[in-house]
C-alpha cells in the first residue's frame, strides 16, 4: 500500500482518469495493474492511496528493469496467458505497448477483463497495425530492426521486442473487440511517437502511405484509448 505519484502520457489523460476513478470510489483504495510495465514510466499519483502490481513477458532485458523498480508492491513475468491475474482484483489497468508485441492478444485481453472489476478501466497504449509505421514494423527483417533499434534508442531500453500486430492491435479491431464484449471507449487518440520516426523512419512510413494511397496511413503510429468495463450486473458478464 502506498501513495505514489504517476506520469501519465497524452497530457496526463491517463492521470485525469485515475483521480477521477478514484473520487468514484470515495477514496478507497485503488488497485492498480500495469501490463506491459517493463516499457512503462514510473508510476506517479499524487495524493491517491494506491496498489500497484506489474506483468510484462519474460525477457532478459526487461527483468533487468523490473529488478530496479521501486513503485511496485508486486510484479510478475512470464507468458501472458498464465501469469498471475486474480478475478476482479483492479480497478485499473495501464496496458502499455503489449498488445502489439504478444501472440493470443485476444485471450489476454479477455484475461485482463476478468481480473477488472465492473466499472474498471483500462488505459490503452499500443501501435497500430494499421499505420504505416505498424507495417514497416512488423516486416521488417529482425536483423534490421536491431541495427535500426540501436542507432535511434536510448541506450538500456528494451528492445527491439517482438513485432507480431494481430487484428486486435489496430483502431478498428479494438473497436470490434470492446463491441462484442459490452465495453464503452470513452477516450480515443491517436499519435506519433515510434521510437524510429527519425529522418530514415519518417521516409519510410511517408512513402509507405504513398504507395498505399492512405490505406496505411502516416499520420499516427500510436492508439491511445480509455475502456471501461460496465458497472451494470446486468451487462454481459466479462
Amino acid at each position: 500500500m502506498s501513495e505514489v505519484r504517476i506520469v501519465a502520457p497524452r497530457g496526463d489523460l491517463f492521470g485525469q482518469r485515475i483521480r477521477e476513478q478514484w473520487t468514484e470510489q470515495l477514496g478507497r483504495r485503488l488497485d492498480i495493474l500495469l501490463a506491459g510495465c517493463g516499457h512503462d514510466e514510473q508510476l506517479v499519483l499524487e495524493r491517491i492511496e494506491t496498489r500497484v502490481t506489474g506483468v510484462d513477458v519474460e525477457l532478459p532485458a526487461i527483468r533487468t528493469i523490473m529488478e530496479s523498480r521501486h513503485d511496485l508492491a508486486a510484479w510478475a513475468l512470464g507468458d501472458m496467458r498464465s501469469v498471475p491475474m486474480p478475478p476482479r482484483s483492479f480497478d485499473v489497468i495501464r496496458l502499455t505497448f503489449l498488445l502489439e508485441r504478444i501472440e493470443h492478444a485476444e485471450l489476454v485481453l479477455d484475461r485482463m477483463l476478468q481480473a477488472l472489476r465492473p466499472g474498471g478501466l483500462i488505459l490503452l497504449r499500443m501501435r497500430d497495425r494499421d499505420s504505416a509505421y505498424g507495417w514497416c514494423d512488423r516486416v521488417t527483417p529482425g536483423w534490421l530492426r536491431r541495427l535500426v533499434w540501436k542507432r535511434v534508442v536510448a541506450e538500456g531500453t528494451p528492445g527491439p521486442l517482438p513485432a507480431v500486430y494481430e487484428a486486435v492491435t489496430s483502431r478498428d479491431g479494438m473497436h470490434a473487440f470492446c463491441l462484442t464484449r459490452g465495453l464503452m471507449i470513452t477516450d480515443d487518440e491517436t499519435a506519433t511517437t515510434g521510437p524510429a520516426m527519425g529522418r530514415i523512419g519518417s521516409a519510410a512510413v511517408a512513402l509507405v502511405d504513398k504507395l498505399t494511397r492512405g490505406r496505411l496511413p502516416s499520420s499516427h503510429d500510436e492508439v491511445t484509448m480509455v475502456i471501461r468495463k460496465p458497472q451494470n450486473h446486468f451487462a454481459r458478464l466479462i
